[in-house]
């Protein structure tokens, strides 16, 4: 006869270790400001992963809660892995592409560890809020910068680091010519802004909770951190944040007066900030008929751009490999005899999503990207609303980081990689997990 007893200990057991999977998310996401220590603390998550995919099967349970989720996460890992590796065999820096094949291979447990993060009602609500004082925390040290000239945190943490022997994260010259809001990331990581509007569907998630006024003061203080740190890609990820989020807490016509306010807040900092009026007059400078109006405006990504059609043109196929694209770019600038616009060297990358996949992996990239955006959607329409709802957070967090109408950081890079592996696998958790009580009480 089955022993009942013993399968229900063996789940809460089970249910036990999978609790740790918000703490590994958590404390990957907390790390990113030191980037050598949140490579350590993914792979210790993926040890973790490793092992307690190790004891589930050794128990004689089943790793995946559900097939949906293991069908989902499997397509959205093999998206954004199998076209490295497919553009790994003849990429014009080969042994980088191999390198990154290996290496992104860690992401598929850890993609697993944080979607077993939202698969449960507790862990949801644990990593949710988690997701919101990180935020949080970060916009309060990056405005208490404004105030008083340096981030605590980051103060603190080059304190702590120096006294231990370390050495300075950032040399003093090179801090001296930053011109923007760093915050905890420092004046040689400038990243304050892409991921607090990444990020800040979790932390507007929460205060909706609280009522409009509250969600109303968290939207302004993220949105002056995101200004004031300078990224205009930031600007954008962050406007279609509070867009959707404020549709749904505070409607049509007090979205329009909020997002009033947000101009007219705007052109106030514009006036005490010379960094964010260069920054919108740049921005401005779009519509000038002059023919370098556009490029200008954009910060010489013109050019970048247009050797990325060169490189889709020359390697239509597979691309000219991952992290290839400084090694091609010498071959494709269309004004080699001209000085760009970020300084000396190549272009590192395409600054574009799309233009990144089709420059990198080719047609074959675009497919198994699409791939995943049509497995994407076709979970949230198979969705119940309930579910929906409960992935909401996730889901928008997701789709503005992607969304191509805008410049992006390198998604095959080891940091912006990370940040869409685990807000891909956040989204796979939430919509495939079921609504409301938890799955093992």
């Amino acid at each position: 006869m089955k022993n009942y007893s013993a399968d229900a200990g063996r789940d809460r057991t089970d249910a036990g270790h999978r609790r740790w999977a918000p703490v590994g998310v958590l404390a990957f996401v907390a790390l990113w400001p030191l980037p050598a220590y949140a490579e350590g603390a993914l792979a210790l998550a993926v040890l973790a992963a490793l092992c307690l995919w190790a004891r589930i099967k050794w128990r004689g349970g089943a790793i995946w809660p559900n097939a949906s989720m293991r069908r989902l996460v499997i397509v959205l890992f093999l998206a954004y892995w199998l076209p490295e590796l497919l553009s790994a065999f003849d990429a014009l820096d080969r042994p980088r592409a191999w390198r990154e094949v290996a290496a992104d291979l860690r992401y598929l447990p850890f993609m697993w560890l944080a979607a077993m993060a939202m698969a449960d009602a507790r862990d949801r609500r644990a990593t949710v809020v988690g997701l919101a004082v990180i935020v949080a925390v970060w916009t309060l040290d990056g405005l208490a910068q404004t105030v008083i000239g340096t981030s605590p945190l980051f103060w603190s943490l080059e304190t702590l680091k120096q006294g231990l022997g370390g050495s300075p994260s950032c040399p003093a010259t090179a801090a001296a010519q930053v011109d923007r809001l760093s915050g905890v990331f420092g004046s040689c990581n400038l990243k304050l802004g892409l991921v607090l509007a990444s990020l800040a569907s979790f932390a507007l998630a929460i205060a909706a909770r609280s009522g409009r006024f509250v969600w109303l003061i968290v939207a302004a203080l993220i949105g002056m951190t995101v200004v004031l740190a300078g990224a205009r890609a930031a600007w954008i990820t962050f406007g279609l944040v509070a867009l959707v989020s404020g549709w749904h807490v505070l409607g049509g016509r007090r979205l329009l007066a909020a997002a009033a306010a947000g101009v007219v807040g705007l052109l106030a900092v514009s006036a005490v900030s010379p960094q964010v009026q260069q920054r919108i007059e740049r921005t401005a400078s779009a519509w000038e008929s002059a023919s370098g109006g556009l490029d200008n405006a954009l910060s010489g990504r013109m050019r970048i751009w247009s050797a990325a059609v060169c490189m889709i043109r020359e390697h239509p196929v597979n691309g000219v490999g991952v992290r290839s694209f400084r090694a091609a770019y010498s071959q494709c600038d269309p004004a080699p005899e001209t000085a760009a616009a970020w300084g000396e060297g190549a272009a590192l990358h395409a600054h574009q999503l799309v233009l990144e996949i089709l420059s990198e992996t080719g047609a074959i990239g675009l497919l198994c990207w699409l791939l995943a955006a049509i497995a994407g959607v076709k979970a949230w329409r198979e969705a119940s609303p309930a579910v929906r709802e409960q992935a909401r957070p996730a889901t928008l967090a997701l789709v503005v980081t992607v969304f191509p109408l805008n410049t992006h950081l390198a998604f095959y890079s080891t940091f912006w990689g990370g940040v869409a592996i685990v807000l891909a696998a956040l989204y796979a958790g939430a919509i495939t997990a079921s609504p409301g009580a938890n799955r093992h009480e």
